[in-house]
């Protein structure tokens, strides 16, 4: 049994790595293989390519990555030719996959999309060529089971990966005392994205609004969660922080779940990390930028009131968000003061998020969706057939 599959960001391969793993156990003879990373490998993956590199958001700063995006898909679709799996597993990353899952298909081999591309929030028309080329979608969100359905696009609800994905290593004391931080002292986790670009754009305004953060609330004291392979001069407006706070910065690799169950606030940008916050209940401040060109050029496509995926969840804003020209170091800080100061708005949030939480469906995401991944490969599972609805699965 031949699986491929292709992720090309962080988040996909920590998902693709646990479907890696699940296909597996499911089947340990299956040859699981494509572009990923890291949690691909160690899961037991063989990879065509390294999807390090790739990850890039926005239309205008994608331009420099072409020439290796060019190369990479024109290598994926070879080896799909020449090896022949019995079905293609796409993984997010809507602008590659997309094209990829066309020529991937035109070879008739079954395509499934995993993590099924945002396309309800943006150009909402891409759901239609969807239908064209997609075998069956797997969904996170419950919300999302119905739109495609009425699409026609055959669909399952497998509920949401991280669920599995969240548990902290230590407690949360253990990893305060480990890295030097007060045990009572408040706590603000500050995450400013896995791409090179997101962090460029959102990581010094991020410092600017802690340093107001300690005007207001002279304890407080900050955690970073670093995603893996970030070079380390988009880290150098943290020396500022430290400057401020008169004390080192705490920058943690790899360790997102502890760095949020240790803290009491996340400054967030917009993206996996606010699922992953929403499940450890914790209060955020949700950011994104991107270029100029690309904000003016993309936002006439944007089809949703809100961007945070918590607030799309509850279908309401729950937690505060800052787009662009409205992310300002001053209304971030002014929104996490509210949280370190007013306990009951603070507590009102957890409440919001535990609710959330309850919408990304029980445990078993990842086996579900190996499940129905093999069930396509061995043709058991096709355009058609009975699955356990959205409903179903929130209810278990």
């Amino acid at each position: 049994m031949k699986v491929m599959l292709s992720c090309g960001e962080p988040s996909g391969d920590l998902y693709a790595g646990a479907l890696t793993t699940q296909i597996l156990r499911l089947d340990p003879t299956a040859d699981v293989f494509g572009l990923g990373g890291e949690c691909v490998a160690a899961a037991g993956g063989r990879l065509v390519a390294d999807y390090r590199g790739l990850a890039v958001t926005g239309l205008t700063e994608v331009l420099p990555a072409l020439p290796r995006l060019w190369a990479t898909y024109r290598r994926l679709v070879r080896v799909a030719r020449e090896e022949r799996p019995a079905v293609f597993v796409a993984i997010d990353y809507s602008g590659f996959n997309f094209h990829l899952c066309r020529a991937i298909a035109a070879l008739g081999i079954p395509v499934v999309y995993y993590i099924s591309p945002q396309v309800w929030a943006w150009r909402s028309g891409r759901l239609r060529a969807m239908a064209r080329f997609v075998t069956r979608a797997l969904v996170i969100f419950p919300f999302e089971e119905r739109l495609y359905r009425k699409q026609g696009i055959p669909v399952t609800f497998v509920g949401h990966p991280l669920v599995d994905l969240t548990a902290p290593s230590v407690g949360r004391d253990a990893f305060r005392q480990e890295h030097g931080l007060g045990g009572t002292a408040p706590t603000i986790a500050i995450l400013p994205g896995s791409r090179s670009n997101e962090v460029r754009l959102i990581l010094p305004d991020l410092v600017r609004a802690a340093e107001r953060i300690v005007r207001a609330v002279p304890t407080a004291q900050f955690v970073v969660a670093r995603a893996p392979h970030l070079p380390d001069r988009l880290l150098e407006p943290l020396a500022g922080l430290t400057t401020t706070t008169s004390r080192p910065v705490c920058v943690v690799e790899g360790r997102t779940n502890d760095v949020l169950a240790a803290a009491d606030v996340v400054l967030t940008a917009s993206g996996t990390a606010t699922v992953q916050a929403a499940i450890h209940e914790r209060p955020m401040v949700v950011v994104y930028r991107l270029s100029s060109l690309t904000y003016l050029l993309g936002r006439r496509f944007v089809e949703v009131d809100a961007f945070g995926m918590v607030n799309l969840v509850a279908e309401r804003m729950i937690v505060p968000e800052f787009l662009q020209e409205r992310f300002t170091p001053a209304a971030v800080a002014a929104e996490a003061v509210r949280f370190l100061t007013d306990e009951v708005r603070a507590a009102d949030t957890r409440a919001d998020l535990r609710q959330v939480r309850e919408q990304l469906g029980g445990p078993g995401a990842s086996r579900r969706a190996a499940e129905e991944v093999l069930a396509v490969a061995t043709g058991k599972r096709g355009t058609s057939g009975g699955a356990a609805s959205a409903q179903d699965l929130l209810e278990q």
